[in-house]
């Protein structure tokens, strides 16, 4: 579990600065440069995700189980999944009125793969991975709400088509993951 922790605190503390230190990251910049900045950045990312995948591979070998999810919660997580790759299409594409109306679909798509993954997942690395995913998420929306309202910040509904790409691709992205991406990648099927 070690290494999953490791990999969560490097990973969401990246994720932070942002919001935790805006200052000290707008100081960075400024005296590193944005590219070596995005570099150092981007690495700290990379070393967390991997450090999440390896720990969480760890941990899926010999699982401390918690709760056994009944069959109903994993149905639930499927449509909650489908809702957070619509918000993830919605960040992806130029805004519409979902962007526009939820400001940061993408902070919120995390929140429910996160609660859905929790729902459908039962062991103590689960707990970990999808729990500090959820609390990131919670914390970080409302960190940017509130940084919108000080700032005024007002968002323009772009075109219905807009929002119609984002639940198209959303829908291919989910569909995708059904049906052999997320076992190919995670090695498990969510229709297991």
């Amino acid at each position: 579990m070690l290494v999953l922790i490791l990999g969560l605190v490097i990973f969401l503390a990246t994720h932070s600065v942002r919001i935790a230190a805006g200052d000290w990251r707008q100081g960075m910049i400024a005296r590193l440069g944005e590219g070596p900045w995005k570099g150092i950045y981007s690495l700290a990312s990379a070393i967390g995700l991997v450090l999440i995948i390896w720990g969480y591979g760890i941990a899926r070998v010999d699982p401390v189980l918690l709760w056994i999810p009944p069959l109903w919660l994993k149905h639930l997580a499927l449509l909650l999944n489908l809702i957070a790759m619509v918000l993830f299409a919605a960040y992806l594409v130029p805004a519409g009125w979902i962007k526009a109306r939820l400001g940061h679909p993408m902070i919120l798509a995390v929140k429910i793969w996160a609660f859905a993954h929790l729902l459908s997942n039962g062991t103590l690395a689960d707990l970990l991975l999808f729990g500090g995913f959820l609390a990131w998420a919670i914390f970080a929306f409302a960190a940017f709400r509130r940084r919108d309202r000080a700032a005024g910040t007002v968002r323009i509904a772009g075109p219905v088509r807009n929002d119609l790409a984002a639940i198209f691709a959303g829908i291919v992205i989910w569909a995708a993951l059904l049906w052999g991406v997320h076992l190919w990648v995670i090695g498990v099927s969510p229709l297991a």
